[in-house]
């Protein structure tokens, strides 16, 4: 895995190159979201066929790929933010150009399935990725995780991510993951997701308690949770079966997790809610499983060159 590298801060009026990796994009939320950034006072560009429609993709491979190697090759794109998630990113990233990311250094923003493509970054291409807000909620994006976002990508330590204690002590590393089914999916490839004294972090939606369990006893069984400095759960809210209330999905998580004796901390603000905060993959934090937070040590981007 290459040397980790830093992508570089955005300035006051940067470009943002919007991408659209995965599922089909809603024009009006495409709209919106630029607008808001805008008012923010960053500038906007993007491909006119952004908003294509293949079935459940947005456009074909070709496309999709051919969006991104277009953005991180633009001269006046800073940042690439995704408009949505869905589903798509895992089928073009044999397709993607790990030096070429490496050597553009832009901010890539996005979680959900783009999941898949923060740790291809990652493990390819050596680079820090940001786990946040994209453009699906249009203009009502949650102001404060908006703003969180913008703070990271300026190049601020952002505020802890407070949540649930439930025990473990402290500990530090490197933060890791997003959403559970695209961390278990990594698992066998390339960009296979890296544990190894990591903190990880992981997030679900939609999906039954059983499901979670399988996935969860997956990374064990494939050696990806024993070596792990510390465990953070966002919003799991949706993982339940209501013919089966009990165990919920953060149940089954917490299941798996108490034999590791690491700090756990669960309903941390962020994945498939409103209150999306960002967190950087591949940076130092500290997780309290006592205090209940997540604390980021270091800024994912660096100023200057």
């Amino acid at each position: 895995m290459p040397r980790l590298l830093k992508p570089r801060a955005l300035r006051p009026g940067a470009t943002l190159g919007i991408a659209a990796p995965a599922g089909p994009v809603d024009p009006e939320k495409l709209r919106s979201g630029c607008a808001l950034w805008r008012e923010a006072g960053f500038e906007v560009l993007h491909r006119d066929d952004v908003v294509s429609r293949s079935g459940y993709l947005a456009g074909d491979d070709d496309r999709r790929s051919a969006e991104l190697a277009w953005l991180v090759a633009h001269p006046r794109v800073d940042a690439i933010v995704c408009a949505r998630g869905g589903y798509g990113s895992p089928r073009i990233l044999d397709r993607l150009d790990a030096a070429a990311f490496r050597a553009a250094r832009k901010p890539l923003v996005g979680y959900s399935d783009i999941t898949s493509l923060l740790l291809w970054q990652r493990r390819r291409a050596g680079l820090v990725g940001f786990h946040g807000p994209m453009l699906e909620r249009g203009g009502d994006a949650d102001p404060d995780a908006f703003a969180a976002l913008l703070g990271l990508l300026g190049g601020a330590t952002p505020d802890p991510l407070r949540g649930r204690a439930r025990g473990g002590g402290r500990a530090e590393g490197r933060l890791v993951g997003g959403n559970l089914v695209l961390v278990a999916a990594s698992l066998g490839t390339p960009w296979e997701i890296d544990t190894r004294g990591a903190i990880l972090l992981i997030e679900e939606v939609q999906e039954r308690p059983y499901r979670v369990d399988r996935l969860m006893h997956q990374l064990a069984s494939a050696g990806k949770l024993g070596t792990l400095r510390g465990i953070g759960v966002g919003d799991v809210s949706t993982c339940r079966d209501e013919r089966a209330p009990q165990p919920s999905g953060l149940d089954a998580i917490l299941e798996v997790a108490a034999p590791l004796g690491v700090p756990v901390v669960s309903d941390l603000p962020f994945g498939h809610v409103q209150q999306n905060h960002p967190w950087p993959l591949g940076v130092r934090a500290t997780i309290d499983g006592d205090a209940g937070e997540v604390r980021i040590l270091e800024a994912g981007v660096t100023r200057g060159t």
